[in-house]
């Protein structure tokens, strides 16, 4: 069976708006700590989960877990 659809997730506005986000968090990283970016790849997932998303009215984690991150 070949399934088809018209229906394209890549064309959606907020999974390009959080691509477009992501884009320019790496490409700081990569501008801040050079070669050692890699090693600070956690921290751009922290702040991208923890960071406010006006399209649900809350971070990505709160979202999830029912509560705000706890940061040091």
């Amino acid at each position: 069976m070949d399934f088809s659809t018209t229906f394209h997730p890549g064309m959606d506005g907020q999974t390009e708006c959080t691509i477009h986000t992501l884009e320019d968090m790496l490409g700081a990283c990569v501008l801040v700590f050079k070669k050692a970016c890699d090693e600070h790849l956690t921290l751009i997932k922290v702040l991208h989960n923890n960071n406010f998303h006006s399209n649900i009215g809350m971070s990505p984690f709160e979202a999830l877990y029912g509560k705000r991150c706890r940061t040091p």
